[in-house]
């Protein structure tokens, strides 16, 4: 592949281009697995199409697969194809099953749902159908939950994640037949704000009265006051049937969720 050959209407900054050409590189030498890292909003769908136009005009590929784990980051896919390589016939396959093109788009429970029905002997697609396999937002927990695609297609594979080299997970190095912390390639958030493509992040916080004040009952909307004597209190000291208020203690108990702390603290859903 020779990336001097890149569409500069589709990409055009030096990352995009340097990213591509060191999937080349890794496809040249017959290695077919591929980790892309780039910070959020630096163009991994644009460096995919490019990456796809190349291919396709060179014969490297002939059909391609991306998956996304959300249908809207599909549609948006779909819709980015469409504008920047119309000639390859895009096909959401999660509205279009019975449609045919050079580049399909999916989610990955309805590609499970396609490989499922090969098994049972109806239409679907056959393990050499696509060429090249993009998997959106790659990390460890898609390939646990949805391995069965990545073992069925025998294709070429490039990974696409925003998370930070150091943030990425050992098994999925290992995954993608990496040494750990080294991706294909990365442009990650400080370059892209160094570079001015991107702006650094700013922190603010928003205090959320209830939680830091607590609830009085006399500071209540009259339909809020309707709603707050409607609600069943219990026993409350001196027989009232509902409290003149609840202290901020009180919310934040009621909004803390254990559950999601933890998973927070053990993302790998693990307890300690």
């Amino acid at each position: 592949m020779d990336p001097s050959k890149l569409s500069k209407t589709i990409i055009e900054r030096y990352y995009q281009r340097r990213a591509i050409g060191c999937i080349g590189e890794v496809f040249t030498l017959r290695r077919r697995k591929t980790l892309l890292v780039q910070a959020t909003g630096t163009g991994k769908t644009r460096v995919s199409i490019a990456l796809v136009d190349l291919l396709q005009r060179t014969n490297w590929a002939k059909r391609v697969l991306f998956l996304a784990d959300r249908v809207s980051l599909v549609n948006q896919a779909a819709n980015a194809f469409k504008k920047f390589l119309p000639d390859s016939s895009p096909v959401n396959l999660v509205t279009e099953k019975d449609k045919e093109g050079r580049v399909y788009v999916c989610t990955y429970p309805t590609m499970m749902g396609l490989i499922d029905s090969q098994k049972k002997g109806e239409a679907a697609f056959s393990v050499g159908h696509f060429d090249l396999v993009i998997i959106d937002e790659a990390h460890r927990s898609i390939y646990q939950k949805y391995r069965a695609i990545f073992a069925y297609f025998d294709s070429l594979l490039v990974g696409l994640t925003a998370t930070p080299r150091e943030e990425v997970d050992r098994n999925t190095y290992e995954l993608f037949d990496l040494e750990d912390g080294v991706p294909t390639d990365a442009y990650e958030l400080e370059r892209a704000v160094l570079d001015g493509f991107l702006v650094p992040p700013r922190v603010e916080q928003v205090d959320m009265k209830f939680p830091r004040d607590g609830i009085r009952y006399d500071d209540l909307s009259a339909d809020e006051k309707a709603h707050w004597e409607s609600l069943d209190w219990g026993d409350q000291e001196g027989g009232e049937q509902s409290p003149d208020g609840v202290n901020a203690s009180a919310v934040n108990k009621w909004l803390f969720n254990a559950d999601t702390v933890e998973g927070a603290a053990n993302p790998d859903g693990a307890r300690p």
